[in-house]
């Protein structure tokens, strides 16, 4: 690892730290979206305040501070003369800031759209795979939570055959087992048979 690849992690998971969530709840003039629902600062949970324009704006800014810097990082990584552990290094920095961050006293969100971004930027088609698959899943059972934690167990699947660097191979199986982590208390509820689904209409929190 390199001074260089060191000093773009910190950047890496200072951007990540950014909340969409709560930065758009704050601009839509919303409810924290930490104080109701699943109390997670995501987009799922945005939706349930019944603005779907502020939760389309939050899943759009958790996926490209998720993109941007891996994707930056990659195309200057000759330049800049980064590792291939920089660059997995960065990869999982943008993600932990987005689950941990530094600005919100650590409680971040769950990391799915921010996942998908850094896989974007990695192998487009892990990302595409793992979006068919959790698309799919969606579908069936109508479970975000079962569809995000399926979709994170095939990223290492789809890593196997479409990325070539072992060590951002290695860097999304971490991507995947975080993932799994920030999904334990929904493990729980699907196992218990309480997990939500999705409904055609979601009514503003009181």
């Amino acid at each position: 690892m390199t001074y260089t690849g060191l000093f773009l992690i910190i950047v890496a998971y200072l951007i990540g730290s950014l909340s969409f969530a709560v930065i758009i709840s704050k601009l839509f003039k919303l409810q924290d979206p930490r104080t109701y629902g699943s109390g997670n600062p995501g987009a799922t949970n945005v939706l349930r305040s019944g603005k779907k324009k502020a939760a389309a704006l939050t899943l759009l800014g958790d996926a490209l501070k998720g993109f941007i810097p891996v994707l930056l990082a990659s195309v200057f990584a000759r330049q800049l003369d980064l590792t291939g552990w920089d660059l997995a290094g960065i990869s999982l920095a943008v993600l932990i800031g987005h689950m941990w961050p530094i600005y919100f006293k650590f409680q971040g969100g769950k990391g799915v759209a921010t996942a998908i971004g850094v896989l974007f930027a990695v192998s487009w088609p892990t990302a595409l795979g793992c979006l068919l698959v959790w698309l799919i899943i969606v579908g069936i059972f109508k479970i975000s939570s079962l569809a995000a934690l399926i979709a994170a167990l095939s990223s290492p699947i789809f890593a196997w055959f479409f990325v070539v660097s072992d060590e951002l191979k290695y860097a999304i199986v971490v991507i995947a087992l975080l993932v799994l982590i920030r999904h334990h208390s929904n493990i729980k509820k699907l196992l218990s048979g309480q997990e939500h689904v999705f409904k055609k209409e979601n009514k503003k929190p009181e």
